[in-house]
Protein backbone atom coordinates (compact mmCIF):
# COMPACT_ATOMS: atom_id res chain seq x y z
CA UNK A 1 0.00 0.00 0.00
CA UNK A 2 1.18 3.74 -1.46
CA UNK A 3 0.28 5.85 2.31
CA UNK A 4 3.24 8.25 1.63
CA UNK A 5 2.48 8.76 -1.93
CA UNK A 6 5.96 7.42 -2.86
CA UNK A 7 5.66 4.52 -5.59
CA UNK A 8 6.03 0.80 -4.93
CA UNK A 9 8.84 -1.04 -4.55
CA UNK A 10 9.88 -2.45 -8.29
CA UNK A 11 8.10 0.23 -9.63
CA UNK A 12 9.81 1.60 -12.92
CA UNK A 13 8.55 4.66 -14.76
CA UNK A 14 8.18 4.18 -18.90
CA UNK A 15 11.18 5.53 -20.72
CA UNK A 16 11.22 7.23 -24.08
CA UNK A 17 12.11 4.09 -25.49
CA UNK A 18 8.95 3.75 -28.02
CA UNK A 19 8.93 6.78 -28.85
CA UNK A 20 9.68 8.73 -31.90
CA UNK A 21 12.85 11.04 -31.64
CA UNK A 22 11.72 12.97 -34.84
CA UNK A 23 7.88 13.30 -33.03
CA UNK A 24 6.88 17.22 -32.71
CA UNK A 25 9.18 17.85 -36.08
CA UNK A 26 8.21 18.22 -39.45
CA UNK A 27 9.46 18.56 -43.01
CA UNK A 28 7.76 21.52 -45.61
CA UNK A 29 7.96 20.20 -49.02
CA UNK A 30 7.57 23.16 -51.34
CA UNK A 31 5.31 21.91 -54.19
CA UNK A 32 5.29 23.57 -57.89
CA UNK A 33 2.44 25.54 -58.21
CA UNK A 34 0.36 24.22 -61.39
CA UNK A 35 0.28 26.75 -64.28
CA UNK A 36 -2.36 28.91 -65.13
CA UNK A 37 -4.82 27.87 -68.29
CA UNK A 38 -6.83 31.03 -68.38
CA UNK A 39 -9.86 29.11 -69.31
CA UNK A 40 -12.46 31.75 -67.94
CA UNK A 41 -10.63 35.03 -69.54
CA UNK A 42 -10.99 32.80 -72.59
CA UNK A 43 -14.04 32.59 -72.95
CA UNK A 44 -15.04 35.36 -71.98
CA UNK A 45 -13.09 37.04 -74.24
CA UNK A 46 -14.12 34.79 -77.22
CA UNK A 47 -17.80 35.78 -76.30
CA UNK A 48 -17.83 39.14 -76.12
CA UNK A 49 -14.34 40.55 -77.33
CA UNK A 50 -13.45 38.51 -80.27
CA UNK A 51 -11.26 41.04 -82.44
CA UNK A 52 -9.76 39.41 -84.89
CA UNK A 53 -10.59 36.08 -83.66
CA UNK A 54 -8.10 36.63 -81.05
CA UNK A 55 -10.43 35.06 -78.68
CA UNK A 56 -10.84 31.74 -80.65
CA UNK A 57 -7.07 31.58 -80.84
CA UNK A 58 -6.77 32.10 -76.78
CA UNK A 59 -9.64 29.41 -76.23
CA UNK A 60 -7.73 26.91 -78.46
CA UNK A 61 -4.60 27.85 -76.54
CA UNK A 62 -6.09 27.32 -73.23
CA UNK A 63 -7.73 24.11 -74.15
CA UNK A 64 -4.41 23.16 -75.16
CA UNK A 65 -2.31 24.57 -71.49
CA UNK A 66 -5.20 22.37 -69.60
CA UNK A 67 -4.96 19.17 -71.89
CA UNK A 68 -0.80 19.45 -70.95
CA UNK A 69 -1.62 19.95 -66.78
CA UNK A 70 -3.17 16.87 -67.27
CA UNK A 71 -0.76 15.10 -68.85
CA UNK A 72 2.18 16.08 -66.17
CA UNK A 73 3.96 18.37 -68.74
CA UNK A 74 4.22 21.53 -66.98
CA UNK A 75 6.50 23.50 -69.52
CA UNK A 76 4.01 23.14 -72.34
CA UNK A 77 1.03 23.77 -69.89
CA UNK A 78 3.61 26.91 -69.08
CA UNK A 79 3.94 27.64 -72.76
CA UNK A 80 0.47 27.33 -73.97
CA UNK A 81 -1.18 29.20 -71.09
CA UNK A 82 1.84 32.29 -71.31
CA UNK A 83 0.32 32.31 -75.18
CA UNK A 84 -3.52 32.41 -74.09
CA UNK A 85 -2.77 35.00 -71.66
CA UNK A 86 -1.59 37.02 -74.34
CA UNK A 87 -3.75 36.52 -76.82
CA UNK A 88 -5.94 37.29 -74.39
CA UNK A 89 -4.44 40.69 -73.01
CA UNK A 90 -3.95 42.00 -77.36
CA UNK A 91 -8.05 41.36 -77.24
CA UNK A 92 -8.78 43.08 -74.64
CA UNK A 93 -6.59 46.17 -75.22
CA UNK A 94 -8.21 46.14 -78.66
CA UNK A 95 -11.66 46.20 -77.29
CA UNK A 96 -10.57 48.77 -75.10
CA UNK A 97 -9.43 50.90 -78.00
CA UNK A 98 -12.14 50.35 -80.09
CA UNK A 99 -14.76 51.23 -77.53
CA UNK A 100 -12.71 54.49 -76.84
CA UNK A 101 -12.34 55.19 -80.33
CA UNK A 102 -16.33 55.05 -80.67
CA UNK A 103 -16.51 56.68 -78.21
CA UNK A 104 -14.53 60.06 -79.12
CA UNK A 105 -16.49 59.29 -82.97
CA UNK A 106 -19.81 59.58 -81.38
CA UNK A 107 -18.84 62.51 -79.27
CA UNK A 108 -17.53 64.35 -82.27
CA UNK A 109 -20.04 63.73 -84.75
CA UNK A 110 -23.25 64.73 -82.35
CA UNK A 111 -22.31 67.96 -81.81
Amino acid sequence: MNIKGHPPKGFMPLQDRFLDPMEGQYTAVKMPTPPRDHIVWSLLTFLYCNPCCLGLAAVIYSIKARDRKMVGDLEGAQRHGSTAHSLNACATALLIVMVIALIIIICFYTI
